[in-house]
């Protein structure tokens, strides 16, 4: 129920049009069946203005790896243990590792992979990883107006 990928875009393309920061994430990436488009998403993401992308390959933390489990023989059946097995290949052999430095991007060759390509495109385009820091001075305080005020919290 998310916008379509052109209208994802078209929001990227008119937000920095108005001058506001706009990263990209990629996500969830998913192996064998979305990984294929990384590098098609990124340089979508880099033409409509993005300023920075990132990635999260598939967590499957839970009950969610016997949904998704579930879905991909319904939808993939020809490929659902492929899929399966990278998604293990990346995960320590198991579907989800909580591993903090490790749920997000995954590990072992296959998570490897995805990286250089990740790394390898960004490169290309001079990609940032992360959007610049907001300016805190142009901050105004609302005037309230009449409205309550947090002060009666002290």
């Amino acid at each position: 129920r998310a916008a379509a990928p052109q209208r994802r875009l078209e929001a990227v393309a008119r937000l920095r049009a108005s001058g506001i920061p706009v990263g990209v994430m990629v996500a969830p990436l998913i192996p064998v069946l979305t990984d294929y488009e990384l590098e098609t998403i990124v340089i979508a993401a880099h033409k409509a203005g993005a300023q920075s992308v990132q990635y999260i390959l598939l967590r499957l933390p839970l009950e969610t790896a016997d949904l998704f489990e579930e879905w991909l023989q319904q939808n993939y059946p020809l490929k659902a243990e492929h899929v399966m097995n990278r998604v293990r290949d990346s995960r320590g052999g198991k579907a989800y590792d909580a591993a903090f430095h490790q749920r997000q991007t995954g590990s072992g060759s296959y998570a490897d992979l995805i990286a250089q390509r990740f790394k390898l495109i960004t490169k290309k385009l001079d990609f940032a990883r992360s959007l610049p820091l907001l300016r805190s001075d142009l901050f105004r305080p609302p005037n309230l107006g009449g409205q309550m005020s947090f002060d009666f919290f002290d």
